[in-house]
């Protein structure tokens, strides 16, 4: 289980704890007016929509308020939501493996309520690690510099000169969707060991060895009799050809020759 809290740390720290930020630049042509550092910061949950900041117009000291667009926080906070919960069970689970072995044993329970628990968790993860991917594309087209130039007036006249500084450095937020989809493969490729520990694959095994155990019986039975009765026939042909040979055998008591009848 050292595994599951692992990967599950990786997956909701590398988003959970995400913060980047662009900055952009407005040269106008009067220069009084540009803006050469407009830094837009943003962070988890990426409600986009409510990051707002301010850019020159370049027609006098009026500036225009802007926002982000899109909101991902839905996906992001469903995600991390499902990393917490298996980090959790995950120690839970811990615990109970090394401290607590019988009574996991104790009526099947334990280990029928641990292969539940997997099945649902590897869904989750697949569901949450594909949400967070699409949710991750959008964050990207949202705060590409280029789609957020396209928001600004002044950029929309070839006069001014707007340009990104720097782009935000979304590499933690890969490796989220990365360690996503690799819990989802742990959890989802640990349903069949943890399926053999319940009463289930017992009672199939069980199930499945019966019929064979039957079928091998009657077929022993079969032989049994086959043998028996070859035996038996074969007795009593003997005893039937014994007494024929013994009268063709015999010699006959009457006279034997002409001269003796006279």
């Amino acid at each position: 289980m050292f595994a599951y809290t692992l990967f599950a740390i990786f997956a909701f720290a590398t988003c959970g704890g995400y913060s980047g930020g662009l900055r952009l630049s407005v040269d106008c042509v009067n220069k009084t007016e540009s803006n050469l550092s407009i830094d837009i910061a943003f962070a988890y949950p990426f409600r986009l929509h409510q990051v707002t900041f301010e850019v020159p117009t370049c027609e006098g000291k009026e500036r225009q308020k802007l926002a982000l667009i899109g909101d991902s926080s839905s996906s992001a906070e469903f995600f991390v939501t499902v990393a917490v919960f298996a980090f959790l069970y995950s120690l839970a689970a811990t615990v109970v493996y090394i401290f607590f072995q019988n009574k996991y044993r104790e009526n099947n329970r334990g280990p029928l309520i641990d292969f539940i628990v997997t099945v649902v968790f590897s869904f989750l993860w697949l569901v949450g690690s594909s949400a967070w991917a699409k949710g991750l594309s959008d964050v990207k087209v949202a705060t590409d510099p280029k789609e957020v130039l396209l928001l600004m007036s002044a950029c929309k006249q070839p006069s001014n000169k707007c340009m990104a500084v720097h782009s935000p450095v979304m590499s933690s937020l890969n490796t989220s969707v990365v360690f996503g989809f690799l819990n989802f493969i742990l959890w989802a490729g640990n349903i069949w060991f943890v399926f053999k520990e319940t009463g289930w694959h017992s009672s199939g095994q069980r199930y499945l060895s019966d019929p064979m155990e039957k079928h091998s019986s009657s077929y022993n039975q079969g032989g049994y009799n086959q043998d028996s009765y070859g035996s038996s026939s074969g007795y009593s042909q003997q005893a039937s050809l014994g007494p024929s040979s013994d009268e063709f055998g015999q010699q006959p008591t009457g006279p034997t020759s002409f001269t003796n009848q006279i």
